[in-house]
């Protein structure tokens, strides 16, 4: 079989091996990161669970870093699955860690998903933020047992989380920017 040219027709989701490597650096930083994190806060959180949900963000560090780097549909998906693939064997949840941190991710694509992955505006990393800063103690309001705190306290748990999440993708925007501007991923293809 002879080697064809290529037509110059790419598939939209066709994703080259420089964009793989980079997901997967970042996916292994992600777990170096999370994976003492998710100890911590475990701990944390049946005595703490103020300063606990206060690492909540951390989640969403190394897939609003890849969007914003590499500004490519799912990549945040990819570096979720990818740290939560490394920090099996470190958790101590065992395969949830996968779920926990596609979960995360998912936040940070979602809002890249509804414009179809055709603008990147930073201030779509920070509405998946702002979305998963609200959701996610609504989701956990029965592990944190927040229906027995003051409404005062609740309050102040929904902020603590939202600004942990808005505080994070704030880091990870600042993050990829200055690894763009180090030269990484500047030449990935498109």
């Amino acid at each position: 079989m002879q080697n064809r040219p290529r037509t110059g027709r790419r598939s939209r989701f066709r994703v080259p091996t420089a964009i793989l490597l980079t997901c997967a650096a970042l996916g292994v930083a992600g777990a170096a990161l999370l994976a003492p994190a998710n100890w911590i806060s475990t701990v944390l959180f049946p005595g703490l669970p103020f300063v606990s949900v206060g690492l909540a963000g951390l989640w969403l560090l190394p897939s609003v870093i890849a969007l914003r780097l590499l500004r490519r549909p799912l990549v945040g998906l990819l570096v979720g699955l990818l740290t939560g693939l490394v920090i099996v064997p470190f958790s101590g949840y065992g395969f949830s860690s996968v779920a926990t941190n596609l979960w995360w991710a998912a936040f940070t694509e979602l809002p890249f998903l509804f414009v179809l992955w055709r603008y990147w505006g930073t201030w779509l990393h920070y509405l998946g933020a702002a979305i998963v800063g609200v959701v996610y103690p609504v989701l956990a309001w029965a592990s944190f047992n927040l229906g027995s705190f003051e409404l005062p306290l609740q309050i102040t748990f929904f902020a603590v989380t939202l600004a942990s999440c808005l505080g994070a993708t704030a880091l990870g925007i600042l993050i990829a920017d200055r690894l763009r501007r180090a030269g990484v991923g500047a030449r990935l293809p498109r």
